[in-house]
């Protein structure tokens, strides 16, 4: 008699040093419960213990984004499958208790029961690159906007002779004026504001210089990686690199374009009941993806005449502005997903 090789589905739950895994047969039965460190190492021994008790199809990993992206990336190189599990339902958890067992084994039953569908993120290609430039680009604009209302506080409550000095200038010019501040040594109040202001605007304007090389780089990066999106009217590259890192290195894992709506959370949820047939907003999805495509609309409303028609149009008909933009939101996310880099794209499934 010849023996069939079983067919195995796997669940990680992710840590920040150790990955614990479970291990399911094609009929749901649980084979075993490991756990592996979180490293390259330890990558390879999680693997191979999968594979040990027979065809590995599918495995479920909790946290492709963090924790589990390390992993994620050593699975997808030796080419099998990983979809992304949500956190279990708390409602379970309560009732049932918690524990990394249990979770690795309740990510492998929603791998394997078909819950949990989406394909993980490659995160090896020019839009990793890009998300991980968006990280600190983020980071410093906020620091910067931070150092600046500092000042701004410190110019309102400055000794009234360094107050006249600055009341009414343009932030441009208060922080090259308060950059170019000498410290003398004395400690008085109108002295050692001085310097404050001066530390406070030379780190804005440092951070400002880090933003403008970060975005020397992204707009090389999306060049590259989608010109015909960069091409679309209203993208600019900081709205191209959050659609892209929406989308992620490998885009094919979006069957259609209304999958990439709802991504964006740009796609109208059924709210109907009874008489009443409605449709409400989507609150869920990728929020700077949604935020991107806002910008779009905003900018097409100021200098588009066709946008600018459409809104007029839906006003007239009863729609509030909100809602006009909503439905144009939902267009341009059809549009986006047009100008996405086709290269990468698998035939498109309904």
């Amino acid at each position: 008699m010849t023996t069939i090789a079983r067919r195995i589905t796997g669940g990680v739950d992710t840590h920040l040093d150790v990955h614990v895994a479970a291990a399911l047969d094609e009929l749901g039965a649980l084979l075993g419960v490991e756990s592996f460190a979180a490293t390259a190492a330890g990558y390879g021994e999680l693997l191979r213990w999968l594979e040990g008790f027979g065809t590995l199809e599918l495995v479920g990993v909790e946290g492709t984004g963090s924790y589990g992206a390390g992993l994620t990336r050593h699975l997808l190189h030796h080419r099998v499958a990983v979809v992304e599990v949500d956190r279990p339902n708390r409602q379970r958890r309560r009732r049932k208790g918690k524990s990394d067992a249990e979770d690795a084994v309740a990510a492998a039953r929603s791998a394997q029961g078909g819950d949990a569908t989406g394909s993980a993120k490659t995160r090896d290609g020019n839009i990793e690159a890009m998300r991980v430039l968006r990280v600190a680009r983020s980071s410093a604009r906020s620091s910067r906007t931070q150092a600046i209302n500092q000042m701004r506080s410190l110019v309102s409550t400055a000794p009234e002779e360094l107050r006249a000095e600055l009341r009414g200038l343009s932030i441009y010019k208060v922080l090259t004026l308060t950059s170019a501040y000498r410290h003398t040594g004395r400690t008085d109040v109108t002295t050692l504001t001085k310097l404050t202001l001066r530390m406070l605007a030379r780190r804005a304007l440092s951070l400002e210089e880090e933003v403008k090389e970060i975005d020397r780089l992204l707009k090389t990066l999306v060049a590259e990686t989608a010109p015909e999106l960069r091409a679309i009217d209203g993208v600019g590259t900081d709205v191209a690199s959050a659609l892209l890192v929406a989308a992620g290195d490998n885009p094919e894992r979006l069957k259609n374009e209304s999958t990439f709506a709802k991504l964006c959370g740009v796609s109208p949820l059924d709210a109907s009941s009874g008489k009443q047939q409605r449709h409400r907003l989507n609150r869920s999805g990728d929020r700077q993806a949604n935020s991107a495509l806002w910008h779009i609309v905003f900018t097409r409303m100021v200098c588009d005449p066709r946008t600018q028609h459409y809104i007029e149009r839906r006003m007239k008909e009863g729609r509030s502005k909100k809602e006009a933009i909503r439905c144009l939101k939902r267009y341009v996310a059809r549009e986006v997903f047009a100008a996405l880099p086709r290269s990468q794209f698998a035939l498109d499934n309904p």
